[in-house]
């Protein structure tokens, strides 16, 4: 018997857009040929620290607002970051972000934070301005699926 990884998905979602993201994201990483990882989802405004504490790596995803990331993430963040800090080291992560023309400001953010809690980053971020195309969608899709992947190891 082996034990199961938890890869812990923390999202803030109020557009369509965010939302195709996230059920792409899901879909990789809840894909059949990944076994032995249990996927938990929770909205930023609702993940706690045992959450976080629980997962063995994080997927995060925001909307880009007004050259930020979500207040919700925000929050996330500022809840759990000193619960979590000793703990969640080394830990690796992955971001996806969606803006109207600009991700930039909002991938620094959550890069900043991230390195304060000492979390690796597995790649660089699935970044989408404007509209999903099918491109765009099959990245998010592979962003879940590569992370899942990635507790298999």
């Amino acid at each position: 018997m082996f034990a199961m990884s938890t890869l812990l998905i923390v999202h803030h979602t109020p557009s369509p857009t965010m939302q195709a993201m996230l059920e792409a994201v899901l879909s990789g990483a809840r894909d059949d040929a990944i076994e032995g990882v249990t996927v938990e989802v929770r909205p930023a405004l609702a993940a706690t620290a045992i959450d976080v504490l629980a997962a063995d790596a994080y997927l995060l995803g925001t909307p880009a607002n007004i050259g930020y990331m979500s207040g919700a993430l925000k929050h996330f963040f500022d809840q759990v970051f000193y619960p979590v800090l000793e703990a969640t080291v080394g830990r690796p992560y992955a971001l996806y972000v969606h803006g109207g023309s600009d991700t930039t400001g909002a991938v620094r953010a959550v890069e900043i934070i991230a390195t304060g809690l000492r979390w690796r980053k597995l790649r660089e971020p699935v970044t989408v301005t404007g509209t999903l195309d099918p491109p765009a969608r099959e990245a998010c899709w592979e962003l879940g699926a590569m992370v899942a992947a990635s507790l298999l190891e």
